[in-house]
């Protein structure tokens, strides 16, 4: 079959011919379109195993201008803008786009097509200066500036490719704003804030505990649990139908209902039947003989099966507990891919979450790519594609191996560890094929985070009853107030948890408590691809919330002493000028820049460092870090404040202190050094109202 082509120059493409040049393809096993199809997947483009498979449809363009219309996205994709071109566009173009860009282009360019069409335009000759105009001017144009941007770019390189890499083949004119684009967008918004929003530690919490208990408690029991039921389904792959067989059923059968036991019990059409391939499993005997027995004596059996449906236990110990409870009884034939799939999903939350990568990249992981240097944390070699770019600053389909790994914590290696054993020989840590993914368009490459999205919602229903089978409703995972837990959300929460809690409130956030120094150093170091400007932005933000907090606890009439409490004064007077304010990386910068705003609220030791590091005892050894160390933090230092509520957090914490010391069931030794404890902080809470200095009144 032929497809008629629009007049162009030599060398263009033949209907018959493979839609993508061979120099563009990096994914070797994805389909290879021909130009002439009626959809282009645009698979074969794209190097990252866990993006989302993306197609071009062209009977979505009017058929007047389809053909015009294919030969440009083919330019698009196999002729590079010439550099000259590009280089006075501005840093942000490039030569070549990717993948991702190619299908967000065509997007934006077969609106434009349906637009023309409306207003009766049958060729792209009619794409003249005004037309350009009075599309983006359209009632239905996007609001916001940056989708907006990316339009103006999409159309301009339009008209670029028709008018510099297929000579006049349209004849399109230059767009108004393809040198000025600035003009024509909407107004900047107020603050560049990052509306992503970090999961509630209500939420957080509870999921990650459960997901490390997967990785590190029932992993080994999941895993053994899949092995046997492996190797049951081979077993029943390889049987034969024979008399023995059936009578085999009989008897395994007969033996339940002498015993009064249940019977194993899959449902079918809401109806409990029984389990046929378990069953066969235990009898030698094929599935399709366990189903002839029950419809053949369905007299004799369905009643009781009614009455007495049971499950399919695997014959293996389970050795997981949750503080000392078997997590579960046993573990269910049919209920290992599940099982399986959610520890995989765990897997991915305790990675993503404890490094800060990018969803993709975590997804995008391979085989030996965690290495444990001779000195140092172990280290997690990670592959990025958003910001992949040749030296010549085109994008790189293929993706590159980051330059700076990611730092691993333990549980982090464990993951690691365990889908490397979960995937066998496969190069991809979140491989289709191994984490049972099932789809009608089946693909090669990895889990996407969309899917994982959908999986992690299935994990935290599972750990919800898994919580009430073990009496822990306290430990139930609640829904985010902002929605589904999405993959890019973990990142957000990762900054978000660590900069306001540089002692590590949050389960293994200590790791990470020590923002300034050479851990941060490597996030630092990781520019866009880490999470730096996120940490400066939520670290920032606390220091803002911490003096506004103080700042009107002084307009109310509170106190504040300590060593460093003229400090404090001072730095609480300048909280207004820039409350409100923190919404981008360089105004968070400018913040944690100025020595006389670094304050850090220490609820464990019930005051506040007024930070200056020549001052500081938490870390007298070494060089000096730029943020204090405060699960170090010494009673004689020179930055220490106290303010009211911090006074009555020490009495209120005596009181209870000296509630367990006169309890009979202290023993005498530990009463009398909690009775001790008591009293250094009623000491403590007394020299306080005595020192306390406010606004108006001089120091005593």
């Amino acid at each position: 079959m032929t497809h008629p082509l629009v007049p162009a120059p030599d060398g263009l493409p033949d209907p018959n011919g493979p839609a993508f040049l061979t120099d563009r393809v990096v994914a070797d096993h994805a389909p290879l379109p021909r130009y002439g199809d009626a959809v282009w997947p645009l698979a074969a483009l794209e190097g990252d195993p866990a993006a989302q498979p993306k197609r071009v449809f062209w009977n979505s363009y009017p058929e007047s201008l389809r053909e015009q219309f294919r030969l440009l996205v083919w330019l698009l994709i196999n002729r590079p803008l010439p550099e000259r071109f590009v280089a006075e566009r501005g840093s942000a173009w490039r030569i070549r786009v990717s993948s991702v860009g190619v299908y967000q282009t065509h997007l934006y360019w077969r609106c434009l097509a349906r637009w023309l069409y409306e207003h009766g335009a049958q060729s792209l000759t009619a794409c003249t200066a005004q037309v350009f105009t009075d599309f983006i001017n359209r009632p239905a144009r996007p609001r916001g500036r940056v989708e907006a941007q990316h339009e103006l770019t999409a159309l301009t390189r339009l008209w670029a490719l028709d008018a510099l890499c297929a000579p006049q083949f349209a004849g399109i004119a230059e767009p108004p704003f393809s040198r000025a684009p600035a003009d024509f967008l909407p107004p900047v918004p107020a603050h560049g804030e990052n509306a992503t929003e970090p999961l509630a530690p209500a939420t957080m919490g509870p999921l990650l505990i459960w997901a490390l208990r997967m990785v590190e408690d029932f992993s080994d029991d999941i895993l053994t649990a899949h092995h046997i039921r492996q190797t049951m389904t081979d077993r029943v792959a390889q049987s034969r139908a024979t008399p023995a067989a059936r009578s085999a059923v009989r008897t395994y059968l007969s033996g339940l209902v002498a015993d009064q036991r249940p019977l194993p019990t899959t449902l079918r059409h809401g109806r409990p039947t029984l389990a046929q391939t378990y069953i066969a499993a235990r009898t030698g005997a094929v599935p399709h003989q366990v189903q002839k027995v029950m419809y053949t004596e369905r007299a004799r059996w369905r009643p009781y099966l009614e009455a007495n449906p049971g499950p399919c236990p695997l014959d293996t110990a389970l050795t997981g507990t949750v503080d000392g409870q078997p997590w579960a009884e046993a573990i269910d034939f049919y209920n290992v891919p599940t099982l399986r799939q959610h520890l995989g999903t765990a897997a991915f939350i305790v990675i993503n979450y404890l490094t800060g990568m990018r969803p993709g990249e975590t997804l995008a992981l391979r085989r030996g790519t965690c290495h444990t240097p001779d000195t140092g944390p172990p280290l997690l070699h990670a592959h990025t594609y958003k910001t992949a770019t040749t030296p010549e600053g085109t994008h790189l389909s293929s993706g590159r191996q980051r330059e700076t790994p990611w730092v691993a914590v333990g549980p982090v290696v464990s993951a690691v560890r365990l889908l490397e054993r979960m995937t066998g020989t496969s190069p991809l840590l979140f491989d289709l094929t191994e984490h049972g993914w099932y789809d009608r368009h089946r693909r090669n490459g990895a889990l996407t985070p969309e899917a994982m999205r959908d999986r992690i919602g299935a994990f935290r229903l599972w750990a919800n009853t898994l919580a009430d089978n073990l009496g822990r409703d306290a430990e139930r995972i609640p829904e985010d107030p902002h929605g589904p837990i999405g993959t890019a959300r973990f990142r957000r929460t990762l900054a978000w948890h660590i900069a306001p809690r540089p002692g590590g409130l949050v389960a293994l956030a200590l790791q990470y408590g020590h923002l300034r120094t050479a851990v941060s150093a490597g996030y630092a170091s990781r520019s866009r691809g880490g999470i730096h400007d996120l940490l400066d932005i939520e670290t920032a933000r606390t220091t803002a919330e911490t003096l506004t907090r103080l700042h009107e606890d002084l307009e109310d009439g509170g106190g504040i002493s300590g060593p460093a409490a003229r400090r404090a004064l001072h730095a609480a007077t300048q909280a207004p000028a820039f409350a409100g304010t923190l919404h981008t990386a360089r105004q968070a910068r400018d913040v944690l820049a100025n020595p006389q705003l670094a304050v850090h609220e220490n609820p464990h030791s019930y005051l506040m460092c007024i930070y200056d590091r020549d001052k500081a005892l938490c870390s007298r050894l070494g060089p000096r870090p730029e943020a204090p160390t405060l699960e170090r933090c010494q009673p004689g230092c020179a930055n220490i404040a106290r303010t009211d509520d911090h006074a009555a957090q020490l009495t209120a914490e005596a009181d209870r202190i000296e509630q367990q010391a006169a309890s009979p069931l202290t023993p005498p030794p530990l009463a009398q050094r909690l009775t001790t404890r008591a009293a250094r902080l009623r000491d403590l809470a007394a020299g306080h109202h005595h020192t306390r200095l406010t606004p108006e009144e001089p120091a005593p």
